[in-house]
């Protein structure tokens, strides 16, 4: 009963049908804004949040998130992304528009440890992430019962140093083409080059480290032989370079000389949890733009 009360929930929270979101990004300039606001205008549509950050108004590159309704926005929605391109070229613009009721497709990746896989399962259920959650991938058969009481497919994909390539070819068939990010929970295996390719800027890994400090394995290990008096975590976008992606969130919690490093775990996987879920959240309603080695995130 309580999952039907919750799925209700999702329904009465859900962005109207009518609203999409537009982000931009150029090399700044005069008359973006103005240039922006008055295509919507004459296209019908109405702003209802805009937010803008410019790295430096004499040359830095600009960026922008715009939320507006517009009447009948299934039909009118390729007429206005093709007149949009004539503004965009005149800007050098890099845009993409989405409809704010589009649920994003999540494939979440999870090991042993279950903490920021069940963050996410609970947000989800209370409508606080909007999104839908489309399967759970596991290298270990633990959570299977857990996962499916909430109606979500499971799969148990083992991963030995032996079958790696098999393992990565059923990953690949289990979560599809249409999956729109994927989540790495506590997921403690390395992604291959071939993998973050085939979803690049949408795989989302948690790392139990304020990066760039602690990178790779035990890093509350080496916080503790280091004796620091800070520990945080990090969300990242997962690329090539080992936790080295586009950083999007972080936190940290106060620690002292009297914590050991299963206290500095205890500590850690509250932060982790927190961290992790505000970063797929600000994915799903499309609040970060990625810049190289950099997100600016709308948040």
């Amino acid at each position: 009963m309580e999952l039907h009360i919750k799925a209700a929930d999702r329904a009465d929270r859900k962005p109207p049908d009518n609203r999409a979101r537009m982000l931009i990004s150029c090399p700044d300039g005069p008359g973006i804004v103005s240039a922006v606001s008055r295509f919507l205008f004459e296209h019908g549509a109405n702003i209802v949040q805009s937010d803008q950050y410019t790295m430096d108004p004499d040359g830095g590159m600009f960026f922008m998130r715009i939320e507006f309704d517009a009447e009948q926005l299934d039909a009118a929605l390729p007429g206005i992304e093709a007149d949009f391109a004539e503004v965009a070229g005149r800007f050098a613009m890099e845009w993409k528009i989405y409809r704010a009721a589009h649920k994003k497709k999540l494939a979440i990746f999870v090991s042993k440890e279950d903490h920021c896989l069940v963050e996410l399962l609970w947000q989800w259920q209370a409508g606080d992430l909007d999104a839908d959650i489309a399967v759970v991938v596991s290298n270990h058969p633990d959570m299977r019962e857990y996962v499916e009481s909430f109606g979500i497919p499971f799969r148990h994909i083992p991963v030995t140093k032996d079958n790696k390539p098999e393992a990565e070819r059923m990953q690949l068939e289990a979560v599809g083409e249409e999956i729109d990010l994927i989540v790495l929970a506590r997921y403690m295996q390395i992604v291959s080059p071939h993998f973050i390719e085939h979803y690049r800027s949408r795989i989302i890994n948690i790392h139990h480290s304020f990066l760039p400090a602690f990178v790779g394995g035990k890093p509350y290990a080496q916080a503790y032989d280091r004796g620091v008096k800070i520990i945080g975590a990090t969300a990242h976008y997962v690329t090539e370079e080992l936790d080295g992606g586009p950083i999007i969130e972080q936190d940290v919690q106060r620690v002292s000389h009297r914590d050991d490093v299963p206290e500095l775990k205890r500590i850690g996987r509250t932060i982790e949890r927190v961290v992790l879920a505000r970063a797929v959240k600000w994915h799903a309603e499309d609040r970060i733009l990625v810049h190289h080695n950099k997100t600016v995130v709308f948040n």
